[in-house]
């Protein structure tokens, strides 16, 4: 495993970090299933947990706690995110300083940690001032509850750099890291804000990164849905809406591609992103260990230069341009 700072920060993340959103703790077979492949992932040098929340009730950040702890505190990064409901009341939701306040406690006590070594805001606000939210996650450092903070890709670089000028014009800690989803068919952030991330030295730290399943190559055109696939079971339909026969005809075209070079589409998806030094850790799902394995092989994986030419006339991205006469 190799490690990378977040952003210009001292933190060391490993490349490939662990996400709990997906984590399926329904039944005892399934929870160890879980457990063994936390605690494989930190055996193979993974030192990043990604958690939030509204993830489960709370039961995925009691369930990362719990295993966790096995560990010393200092051997691992751990982080949870703040927006989403988690109660009927006014107050159950949201950026405001009660809620951020009240939810980091309930966090720390579910993760048993005395601190987050990273929190996000979930989502975006709007009917919470950003200078509140802000001084809410700055005075968590200050108190030692938080050692860096973030926001969610729904801030988009106008938010960021608002966000920037509110910092500096109060005198807050700073704004340390990202997370947006990230991949190869959902390219948006290369746009603007990765621009703002490399000039103000702020860690990105993409979910998604094989887009829900998409980039694995397991679904292909013409063929049934594998048994036991996301696509089969997920409530919300986001895999199955990215399986156009655009994206499966790119998809084969890049499978092909990564056994040429040894390897198999999800490794090369997840070392495409890293090619970028501002990405600090690409937050994987792993719902069993040979999954895990398998992300893991993308750190410190090359891609040819040759083959870094050919992946991008398959994508054929065109960032957003607009021209004036």
């Amino acid at each position: 495993m190799e490690y990378r700072n977040l952003g210009k920060w001292g933190l060391k993340v490993s490349e490939i970090s662990i996400g709990s959103w997906m984590t399926d703790l329904k039944g005892s077979n399934a929870s160890e299933i879980a457990r063994d492949t936390i605690r494989l992932a930190f055996e193979k040098g993974v030192n990043f947990f990604d958690c939030a929340d509204a993830y489960s009730g709370g039961e995925a950040e009691r369930f990362l706690g719990q295993v966790l702890k096995e560990y010393p505190r200092s051997s691992y990064v751990v982080s949870s995110k703040v927006y989403f409901g988690v109660g009927p009341g006014p107050n159950d939701r949201g950026l405001s300083r009660k809620h951020i306040f009240e939810q980091i406690d309930k966090s720390l006590k579910n993760m048993q940690v005395d601190y987050l070594d990273m929190y996000f805001c979930h989502r975006f606000d709007t009917t919470t001032p950003m200078e509140e939210t802000l001084q809410a996650l700055s005075d968590l450092v200050v108190q030692g509850k938080v050692l860096y903070y973030g926001v969610s890709e729904e801030w988009g670089a106008a938010r960021i750099n608002k966000a920037l000028g509110i910092i500096k014009e109060l005198g807050l800690r700073p704004l340390n890291v990202i997370q947006p989803q990230y991949n190869m068919v959902d390219r948006y952030i290369e746009d603007e804000i990765m621009e703002v991330c490399e000039d103000n030295g702020i860690g990105i730290v993409p979910f998604s990164p094989l887009s829900q399943g998409l980039l694995t190559g397991k679904y292909k055109k013409n063929q049934p849905l594998p048994e036991g696939s996301r696509a089969t079971h997920q409530a919300d339909k986001q895999i199955n809406n990215l399986l156009t026969e655009e994206n499966l005809d790119k998809v084969e075209k890049l499978s092909a591609l990564a056994e040429e070079l040894g390897t198999n589409m999800s490794v090369l998806a997840l070392a495409w992103i890293l090619r970028k030094q501002i990405i600090s850790s690409v937050i994987t799902g792993a719902t069993k260990p040979e999954q895990l394995i398998n992300n893991i092989a993308a750190s410190g994986f090359k891609i040819p230069a040759a083959a870094m030419e050919e992946i991008e006339k398959i994508l054929d991205y065109k960032p957003f341009v607009r021209r004036v006469g």
